[in-house]
């Protein structure tokens, strides 16, 4: 049970739009890729939007050899090249600037933590000193290091209830690679903090569509109400990427796309398509559901994993005019791989709303462009009143979240076209982000820095997520065992995925949507 000065300040949080609290952020891995593309832009905006606190302080801490103006005129480029304006007004930046500074220090080395743990008591606000968020954009092997010297240098503790400090671990994917591993992580950090004080971040659940999902499912009647297997005929979920592995060969090499990808993005957003309405828009409400839907996933023995997963590996082909080297050819692959790129799969829903809807899900790298999109499709009508009409061109009725890029939503019905004869074809309302409210969506980095810092955990994973996810990938790769991929399993860079996906929808007489570019 939560305690009677918790509820209080989650009650306060303004619906989550604004962090009261000072605190302070340390980013472990301040000189990497995703602290200058990501982070330091995504809390510039909140700053000049007024959704930081009052007072608030970021400390990047890295090994390289910095001062702190050295850092803030690296970030500040950081945010001239990548952050949805790419502008920067000066003297925004200075008020912001002067509460970022950088630390110097070795992830292994405890005297830099006993340094770090002195500067951050050296403050005239208490709050900035006991309200700590450790933003960990550094390698998973180093996640149990570094809340073990968080914990001797006297940073990190096992929440106790009534207490008015805080300290929260915000983690990156992947977490774990499988069950065994991200079982081990999670009793790792559980050692020096709880569950309600780590963060497990997923930037997908911070999309502004992915959000809208259950606000578009649980406020409108008219989509609830055909939410189930009575009027669904089957759901797809594409995530598809228009790059290669470029100079991630050899990551990709330990990881491969099912691990990638379909382990947390794409079981995530099925969760929320699917899931049963919570009782309260709580994050714990909310997670639970997530976590039953997983657990109602129809288990994947080798026999299903045969004849309902599809994995795939591009070869060189052209991509938006450019040419592509094949998976073996890119930097640090084995010449012989057998990594997959692309991932097709038909799951089941063993529930009483989704009883026999198959959903297939497929991500895939080197695609013709990026997309990320929900469809739902309809049952079609019987075939009797219009039968004797030979020119109607009649298509089952779909429902397409997309959630990038352009997010929006949009439904397929079928209309008559204007004249004298009976004739038909699919037309399509569409609803557009940007179009409707004028305003561009926040980055999901955004969302997600500004809920870790009020301590709002629904847009993150909890443990039993992860460990339910990694049950279905575990099970999927042992199916897959040490087969190598047949011929029908690979496919030319810049088409939409190997022969084998298309199979894989062809036995039950469905095709795949192909996402619109953007």
């Amino acid at each position: 049970m939560e305690d009677k000065a918790y509820k209080n300040h989650m009650a306060g949080l303004q619906d989550g739009r604004k962090v009261d609290e000072p605190c302070t952020i340390v980013i472990f891995g301040a000189s990497g890729d995703l602290t200058v593309r990501k982070l330091i832009p995504a809390l510039y905006h909140l700053f000049i939007e007024g959704q930081m606190p009052e007072s608030f302080r970021v400390v990047g801490f890295a090994r390289r050899e910095k001062t702190d103006e050295s850092w803030r005129k690296e970030m500040r480029a950081g945010i001239e090249k990548y952050s949805r304006t790419c502008k920067v007004n000066n003297s925004q930046w200075q008020a912001f600037s002067k509460n970022i500074c950088y630390h110097r220090g070795d992830l292994t080395d405890a005297v830099a933590y006993d340094a770090l743990a002195e500067r951050l008591t050296k403050s005239e606000n208490n709050r900035l000193s006991s309200n700590l968020v450790f933003y960990l954009a550094i390698s998973p092997s180093l996640f149990g290091e570094v809340v073990d010297q968080l914990h001797t240098a006297k940073l990190l503790n096992r929440y106790v209830e009534g207490d008015a400090r805080w300290q929260r671990v915000v983690v990156e994917k992947p977490f774990g690679h499988d069950l065994k591993s991200a079982q081990l992580l999670n009793n790792h950090l559980m050692r020096h903090a709880r569950e309600r004080q780590i963060f497990r971040i997923d930037h997908y659940l911070g999309k502004e569509t992915v959000q809208n999902i259950m606000m578009f499912r649980f406020s409108n009647a008219i989509f609830e109400q055909l939410w189930n297997r009575e009027a669904i005929d089957h759901v797809q979920i594409t995530v598809s990427e228009d790059i290669g592995v470029g100079s991630r060969g050899g990551y990709f090499e330990e990881v491969g796309s099912l691990r990638d990808m379909m382990q947390n993005h794409l079981l995530q957003i099925m969760s929320l398509v699917a899931m049963e309405p919570p009782p309260s828009l709580e994050a714990e409400d909310i997670r639970n559901e997530k976590v039953k839907l997983l657990k109602s996933i129809r288990k994947m023995t080798p026999e299903i994993v045969a004849q309902n997963v599809v994995r795939g590996q591009y070869f060189a082909g052209t991509v938006n005019e450019d040419s592509r080297n094949g998976y073996r050819q890119e930097e640090r692959v084995d010449p012989e791989s057998n990594v997959e790129t692309f991932v097709a799969m038909k799951l089941f829903v063993d529930n009483w709303r989704w009883s026999d809807v198959p959903f297939y899900l497929r991500t895939g790298k080197n695609l013709p462009n990026r997309a990320s999109e929900v469809r739902l499709q309809f049952r079609p009508t019987p075939n009797v009143l219009f039968a004797a009409q030979d020119n109607l061109d009649l298509h089952a009725n779909a429902l397409t979240l997309r959630l990038q890029p352009d997010e929006g939503i949009s439904l397929r019905f079928n209309g008559k076209v204007p004249g004298n004869s009976i004739e038909t074809r699919p037309v399509r309302m569409h609803f557009g982000y940007n179009a409707e409210f004028g305003a561009y969506t926040p980055e999901a980095y955004e969302r997600l820095l500004l809920e870790a810092m009020a301590g709002d955990a629904t847009l993150f994973i909890r443990r039993d997520e992860v460990e339910a996810a990694w049950q279905i990938v575990d099970s999927i790769r042992k199916g897959w065992g040490d087969t190598p991929l047949s011929n029908r399993e690979f496919y030319a860079a810049g088409t939409w995925g190997p022969v084998a996906a298309d199979d894989l929808l062809e036995v039950d007489n469905h095709v795949w949507h192909i996402p619109l570019p953007d």
